[in-house]
């Protein structure tokens, strides 16, 4: 019997919002990556195995992580 297993990441981008960068003080806009790895199933995604976010200022280009409920409070601030 064979077996094909493995994982698979991959990112999606979510809607940015403008804020101050902490590394060079601009006020500027800030992208917002959903990474997700999931386990694979004979090539098919069956779970999540983790979900990171990252937000990148796009005036200096620093890339921070940042946390699923810091996530929702981003999304929750208009």
């Amino acid at each position: 019997m064979l077996l094909l297993f493995g994982f698979k990441t991959s990112d999606k981008a979510l809607p940015g919002k403008h804020a101050t960068c902490w590394r060079c003080h601009a006020y500027a806009h800030h992208t917002l990556v959903e990474r997700t790895t999931k386990f694979t199933l004979f090539f098919i995604p069956v779970l999540t195995t983790a979900r990171k976010f990252h937000i990148t200022c796009t005036n200096c280009g620093c890339v921070s992580s940042i946390s699923g409920h810091q996530k929702r409070a981003l999304e929750q601030r208009g």
